[in-house]
């Protein structure tokens, strides 16, 4: 119809276009240009393993909170099962990476988070404590869908055999693909409901989840710490 405007773009397709050039970044890092490579040393990795497994204590929290907000009960099954995967399937994934590179149990436990990743941290928790569902799984959908495309990106470039394999192996795997395409249906559903400034405030909950996904990895190379 002449006159008749039309969006076709969903919330979170106009949010992969904003973001692209911060995703292309993510790319470049040296911590995810190294891993490719294989050549990324054991202390960084395993520092990087350590920070995430601190992290996705807080991510699970979060999810099963955002569960408990949910407006559909679709929503309220995918996050609450959301939240269990990054418990077990996730864990499991790093405790054989702890085996393998020798990080002890009580290693990791005496471990503090460091800046990025307690930053991060306290931000979902606190967004997905705070705001109305919509702000919180618009928080917490890039740690999904920047997973999966970065997986998916290692896994065409990367040296084979590579140390790194497995972890390349879990990200670009379709049936996490799939999960992923679940929680943007989600996101977009919850837009589509959202109030004109819950919708302002899930896209910058969402900008800011992309931001720390770049830290993460930066922080990782950099070995960050405390500085006093």
């Amino acid at each position: 119809m002449v006159g008749l405007e039309v969006n076709l773009v969903s919330f979170t397709e106009a949010m992969w276009a904003e973001i692209r050039p911060i995703y292309e970044g993510i790319l470049a890092l040296p911590f995810n240009r190294e891993l490719a490579a294989g050549s990324l040393t054991r202390e960084r990795f395993t520092f990087y393993m350590v920070q995430d497994a601190h992290y996705l204590g807080a991510f699970a929290r979060a999810l099963a909170t955002a569960a408990a907000k949910a407006t559909t009960a679709d929503a309220q099954i995918k996050l609450a099962k959301s939240a269990h995967d990054a418990i077990v399937v996730e864990r499991a994934l790093h405790e054989g990476f702890f085996r393998e590179f020798g990080v002890e149990p009580a290693t990791f436990a005496a471990t503090r988070p460091s800046p990025t990743c307690a930053g991060y941290s306290d931000f979902l928790l606190a967004t997905s404590f705070q705001h109305p569902f919509a702000v919180a799984i618009g928080a917490l959908l890039p740690c999904f869908q920047i997973y999966y495309e970065v997986g998916k990106h290692l896994f065409g470039i990367a040296t084979v055999p590579n140390p790194y394999q497995r972890w390349i192996d879990t990200y670009r795997d379709e049936a996490f693909g799939e999960s992923v395409r679940e929680v943007l249906a989600l996101t977009d559903a919850a837009h589509d409901a959202a109030s004109a400034d819950e919708r302002v405030a899930m896209r910058e909950a969402y900008l800011k989840a992309v931001r720390y996904e770049w830290m993460f990895w930066d922080s990782a190379y950099r070995l960050e710490a405390w500085p006093v």
